[in-house]
């Protein structure tokens, strides 16, 4: 069978390889592709050192949002990891990002240069220079912020690990989860507790756990249960009444080990979609957590790098993915296909009862 999962990492090195290779870069081979998907690391055995080592830590970021199941993830590239390690900028201006306004470009750090030593090689009585050129030192893999917030979040999901097993094994009330939680946001995750949450927040006459605030502007609401309760339809319904009452679109919902991270999109009715879930004690990597935990992060969030996580999943839930699949074009296509393996004539209208009716879970068709 064929490892889905395996196809998706394929899929997006090979589109980004392709587009590097047209703006005249030199990118790993296919088989190299094939390699670093199968093993899911560029540490891959057969892979050429020198072809991947520029690329490395492009080929890291795009297997990490692979991971997260992103599409034309290439699209989505930072400008700095856009060419090799070491290449230099294209003569042309280039806008601030907002951490580097106000700057005097004279202080900018100059594009690191080439060393070159000069080597005389003797042959049938000439004399040959050649010109011994030695990489730049490497460019910064990411910016800094988001390397310091990937690094913090990381200790921290390690460093609460041993807490959040002591709050399980005595069944801790939710008052003490929300205290674990609460050093979290702000160790963890980089958020002041007196700048950016407010606990209790009052909405109409009840009361959300959080409210997150940066720079000022309300953005997501945070609802806290005990450390052993599982996290429910109900607990996600009241948290979107709060959001959908002050005009929030991020809703999480936790008990300290399980995090979820969701989107509402304002309407009749609202549109609900899961971005993420992440089992802080469950089997994933340290790195794993890490990365899912990374966009909860104040300045992530700041800079909503979550976005594309909810549009992908939006983009693949089990409503939208059954809409293409009893759509007109589709079902034609597996009429036809039927026609052609069977010989079967039928109709599209017959196709999509039978999908309803037969196929799709009875949970769905409730939706209907």
């Amino acid at each position: 069978m064929t490892d889905i999962k395996y196809q998706a990492r394929l899929q997006v090195l090979s589109q980004w390889a392709t587009e590097a290779a047209g703006q005249g870069h030199l990118v790993p081979r296919a088989a190299d592709l094939e390699a670093i998907s199968a093993a899911r690391t560029v540490e891959a055995p057969g892979v050429s050192r020198e072809a991947v080592e520029p690329w490395l830590p492009t080929i890291q970021w795009l297997l990490k949002q692979a991971a997260f199941g992103v599409v034309d993830a290439h699209v989505q590239l930072p400008d700095e990891l856009s060419r090799p390690v070491g290449a230099a900028h294209a003569p042309q201006a280039v806008p601030a990002d907002d951490d580097s306004i106000g700057e005097d470009p004279a202080d900018a750090p100059a594009p690191p240069a080439l060393e070159v030593s000069l080597v005389a090689v003797e042959a049938a009585e000439a004399v040959t220079v050649v010109a011994e050129i030695k990489p730049a030192p490497p460019a910064a893999k990411l910016p800094k912020w988001e390397s310091d917030a990937h690094e913090q979040v990381k200790a921290a999901v390690q460093r609460f690990t041993k807490p959040l097993h002591d709050l399980l094994t005595r069944d801790a009330n939710e008052g003490d989860t929300r205290l674990l939680i609460t050093d979290m946001l702000c160790e963890g995750l980089g958020y002041d507790k007196f700048r950016d949450l407010t606990t209790e927040y009052m909405v109409k006459q009840d009361f959300a756990d959080y409210g997150v605030r940066i720079d000022k502007q309300l953005i997501a609401f945070i609802e806290v249960k005990r450390v052993s309760q599982k996290l429910s339809e109900r607990h996600l319904r009241q948290v979107q009444m709060y959001a959908v009452n002050e005009g929030v679109e991020w809703m999480i919902l936790t008990n300290g080990q399980v995090w979820q991270a969701y989107h509402l999109t304002g309407g009749l009715p609202v549109i609900v979609n899961l971005a993420f879930e992440v089992d802080l004690l469950g089997p994933e990597s340290l790195e794993e957590k890490a990365d899912k935990m990374f966009f909860l992060h104040r300045e992530a969030l700041k800079r909503r790098r979550i976005d594309e996580l909810w549009k992908h999943r939006a983009a693949t839930s089990p409503d939208a993915l059954l809409d293409v699949i009893l759509s007109d074009s589709v079902l034609d296509i597996i009429r036809k296909e039927i026609k052609r393996n069977t010989g079967i004539t039928t109709t599209v209208q017959t196709l999509a009862a039978v999908i309803r009716t037969e196929i799709v879970d009875p949970k769905l068709r409730n939706t209907w």
